[in-house]
């Protein structure tokens, strides 16, 4: 058994920490070339103080200057700072594993540089794809890269189909995908009760802990939207294969119909450290420090379908997806504006969707004939969007 090399980017989120937590539980097959953060220096000194990684990078030449004064005692660790340093590690011939877990439109190029040096890529960021869509997977086949999905759905699908029908679900004999969905803490929710939400109520998720864009996203259902997509790209398939089905208790994380009736599920507790594991270790299986499933206390399972009405961040990313070309990098542009201003409390939870559906409405659509002209229409559209949130702000 050899040893694998890990660049974790976005080493101080939600899904870098529990990577290290999979990490610290088998030293003798993990070991950490480099760790990214943006701009939590404390943190990332901390966590290189364990690790012992040959690389530490921070998003800005600020935050790199504070972790170099953090860890002045140890000069074996080589501190770098800034958007190109991040695709350097993660491009690095010392590492052949890159866990790419940092938030938004600004994982894309980090993810994209470990792509297209073919290493095995954990994809937890899923705005890159969405972003990409094809321009990803091109490169993806283009490198030989090994892109194995994290977010803990797209996981679950990968579990349950063919291990050499990953790319073509109808020749497995696969008929649709049940995605699920939690329904976020305002599921119940009225119309008029959503527009009184907090940020700090939008950022309590009932069953997973996660930071908080991923919170309000899970709230809105525009994770759930952009999952949409995702698994559209990772599994080749189209929306009308994908099916949104609300799972209050999170413990069916998605599951793969078959042609013959058979319908396989993949469950285990909300820990996305089990996800996590099986991409660091696949295609074995490694204790994730996950407790066991008590399938008594949990009793029963729920679903529901999504409504679109009071959440229709889900229509609108579908929507994206059939319009193609820039509309997706547009739709989470919007989003990632749209809910920065939420937080920031300068916009009502309801106008999320608003905002994203008026920048949608007001910003061209263009072929993604390049990744330029991807982030030249993601800049665009985040003019846009705050354009719109001025119009609306409380």
């Amino acid at each position: 058994m050899s040893k694998r090399h890990l660049t974790i980017l976005g080493a101080t989120g939600s899904i870098g920490l529990s990577t290290l937590d999979v990490v610290r539980r088998h030293p003798d097959r993990f070991s950490v070339y480099a760790l990214t953060a943006g701009t939590r220096a404390s943190e990332l000194a901390a966590l290189c103080r364990e690790f012992q990684p040959e690389v530490a990078v921070m998003a800005s030449s600020v935050a790199a200057a504070e972790l170099t004064d953090l860890l002045s005692d140890m000069p074996g660790i080589r501190v770098l700072g800034g958007p190109e340093a991040l695709c350097e590690v993660a491009s690095a011939a010392e590492s052949d594993t890159v866990m790419a877990a940092i938030v938004g439109a600004a994982g894309l190029s980090p993810t994209l540089a470990a792509v297209r040096a073919g290493k095995r890529v954990l994809l937890a960021n899923k705005e890159a794809l969405v972003m990409s869509g094809k321009l990803f997977m091109d490169a993806v086949a283009d490198s030989g890269a090994e892109l194995l999905p994290i977010d803990s759905e797209h996981n679950a699908i990968f579990q349950c189909m063919p291990a050499d029908k990953v790319r073509d679900p109808l020749g497995a004999g696969i008929t649709r995908i049940l995605l699920t969905a939690s329904g976020g803490p305002f599921r119940q929710h009225s119309a008029e009760a959503l527009r009184d939400v907090t940020p700090a109520e939008a950022c309590a998720h009932p069953n997973w802990s996660m930071g908080q864009k991923i919170s309000v996203d899970s709230a809105t259902l525009m994770n759930k939207g952009l999952e949409l997509i995702e698994a559209c790209w990772l599994f080749n398939t189209t929306p009308e294969k994908v099916e949104v089905h609300v799972h209050p208790e999170s413990i069916i994380h998605s599951m793969v119909e078959y042609a013959d009736g058979s319908v396989l599920a993949q469950l285990g507790s909300p820990d996305m450290r089990t996800p996590i594991a099986n991409g660091l270790a696949w295609p074995d299986r490694i204790n994730a420090g996950v407790a066991p499933l008590d399938l008594f206390s949990i009793g029963r399972f729920h679903f529901e379908r999504p409504d679109l009405e009071r959440f229709p961040c889900l229509r609108l990313a579908a929507e994206a997806f059939e319009t193609g070309g820039t509309a997706p990098a547009v739709l989470n542009a919007a989003n990632e504006e749209a809910v920065a201003a939420f937080l920031a409390g300068n916009l009502c939870f309801s106008d999320i969707p608003v905002i994203i559906e008026r920048t949608l409405s007001v910003t061209a659509v263009v072929p993604a004939d390049s990744f330029a002209t991807i982030f030249a229409k993601d800049a665009e559209a985040r003019v846009r969007a705050r354009e719109e949130i001025s119009l609306v702000a409380v």
